[in-house]
């Protein structure tokens, strides 16, 4: 995912609740600590095998000190995923992607986020499963994990200021690219047919590409 772009303000990661003031740098390290707990557990068996109870004695953090920090697993499994998709979003930011189009960059970034996912199925599978039960008290996390993969496809587009059909175009492939995950999860569609799907969505960037005037 070209050098970064500039996300619009309706796009961008969301600041912290104004009721929130910001984390401590010793609150930080104890969050960061909660999610890795979080996504080692998933990664070895999955949603069932995330217990809050579990995730405080790993992160070593009293459960009380966990559930204020994340109200229940859903809340903290997708918080995890938009930890892993940020961090995805660094790796990609050094080796960007290659094609020629626009459609292609996203389409191979995509590709390449979706295989960093296939190493962990069943962490992908945790937090899959997390966001389709996420009700409305999740929603601050969903948008962040949505807001993530925006920036993501913004960047391999390379785009400063997207119009508002290229931002619809970004929302449909991001609709497309999860469903993917989840017909892939249960064994529903394969790689390559995966592939197939993300390639021939991503045709809608260059579909909804201004023209250029003479």
């Amino acid at each position: 995912m070209p050098a970064e772009a500039k996300v619009p303000a309706s796009t961008a990661r969301p600041a912290a609740q104004p009721a929130s003031p910001p984390l401590t740098e010793r609150q930080e390290a104890r969050r960061r600590r909660i999610l890795h707990a979080s996504a080692q557990l998933a990664s070895r068996g999955g949603f069932d095998a995330v217990q809050m109870r579990e995730v405080a004695e790993s992160s070593q953090v009293a459960l009380g000190t966990l559930y204020r920090y994340f109200p229940s697993k859903v809340h903290l499994l997708v918080a995890t995923m938009q930890d892993q998709l940020e961090r995805m979003h660094g790796t990609l930011r050094k080796k960007p992607p290659a094609g020629e189009t626009a459609a292609e960059r996203v389409a191979e970034t995509l590709m390449r986020a979706f295989r960093a996912l296939q190493r962990e199925p069943h962490l992908a599978d945790a937090m899959v499963r997390a966001l389709t039960f996420a009700d409305r008290s999740v929603s601050p996390e969903v948008d962040q994990v949505s807001r993530q993969t925006t920036a993501i496809i913004l960047d391999a587009m390379g785009l400063e200021n997207p119009t508002p059909d290229q931002l619809s175009a970004v929302r449909v492939i991001e609709h497309t690219w999860h469903s993917a995950l989840i017909t892939w999860l249960s064994g529903r569609a394969s790689i390559a047919q995966v592939k197939i799907d993300i390639e021939t969505v991503c045709r809608l960037i260059d579909l909804t590409a201004p023209e250029e005037r003479a």
